[in-house]
């Protein structure tokens, strides 16, 4: 009997080693969140106002280059008349990546600007409040230097601009008045992701050296605020309080004597919270307040 039972043992051990064998997950090392902004998105934001600027002399750019070709093809006539063409060719390629600096140098000024347009508002209170969410909203985000506004205005707005080096995040005394604690870390995380996807840069230099709007929008860049939104919500882990500071922007009633009522807001609309502030809701534009809220209550 014992043998019998041996027998059937071994003759059953050989399915069991036909059995599939466990195989251990593996992530893949280069799969990246949607979340977070790749290289060649924070790259494509960074090269638009020196794609700008390189439109702006292209009708001068075209001139020089063909007074340089007519230097060179000189030759024919004088041995010396190209020298006088590469030399052209020089001086104006360094006034080029002046003016392409200067570009960029007007954005960087647009904090001292803002600063100007406003009074200062807020509590104690509320200053410590809002040091507590940037100190800890500006660790999770790597930015080193920002310097914290709260300006008295009865609109719901903010805005992260460069300052120089720097950064200054303006705030209104409305938003720090009427927002719970959870939709104001909204509103100051997608600012900071906005930093992050190398957005600032082009949102300043439409406001300060645009002034056509259709040219402003396209160099701001449309649908921007959403994705702003998308990667803000998913640093802080918590998607429903930036919808809810979008919600209450939505909601609003705008004062007349706003500065969001203004026309220099108008000009500038694109480096704030709310672009379109006081503006009934437009559920086609991915920059709409409602349409951003709809959004991130769907996650």
């Amino acid at each position: 009997m014992a043998t019998k039972q041996r027998s059937r043992s071994r003759r059953s051990s050989p399915s069991r080693e036909r059995a599939p064998r466990y195989v251990a997950p593996v992530l893949d090392p280069n799969w990246r969140s949607p979340y977070s902004p790749s290289n060649a998105e924070k790259h494509a934001n960074q090269k638009v106002v020196r794609s700008f600027a390189l439109r702006k002399k292209l009708p001068e750019t075209i001139g020089v280059g063909i007074v340089v070709l007519v230097l060179v093809v000189g030759v024919i006539v004088a041995p010396w008349v190209p020298i006088v063409g590469i030399a052209v060719a020089l001086l104006y390629g360094w006034d080029l990546h002046r003016s392409l600096a200067r570009t960029e140098a007007k954005g960087l000024v647009l904090g001292n600007l803002v600063l100007d347009q406003f009074k200062a508002g807020g509590t104690d209170k509320d200053r410590l409040r809002l040091t507590t969410v940037m100190d800890r909203l500006a660790a999770t985000f790597g930015v080193d230097v920002v310097t914290s506004y709260i300006v008295s205005d009865p609109g719901y707005n903010a805005a992260l601009v460069p300052t120089g080096s720097s950064l200054s995040f303006f705030v209104t005394d409305a938003v720090m008045r009427d927002f719970e604690l959870i939709e104001l870390e909204g509103v100051v995380a997608h600012c900071l992701a906005r930093h992050r996807l190398e957005m600032l840069l082009r949102e300043s230099v439409a406001a300060v050296a645009v002034t056509n709007d259709e040219s402003r929008r396209s160099l701001a860049g449309e649908g921007l605020a959403y994705r702003a939104d998308e990667v803000a919500a998913a640093a802080i882990r918590y998607p429903p309080g930036l919808a809810g500071a979008l919600r209450k922007c939505a909601g609003e009633q705008l004062s007349s004597t706003s500065f969001f009522a203004g026309s220099t807001y108008a000009q500038w609309r694109w480096i704030w919270f709310n672009m379109w502030s006081g503006r009934a809701s437009d559920l086609s534009d991915l920059d709409d307040v409602e349409l951003r809220a709809r959004a991130l209550e769907e996650w």
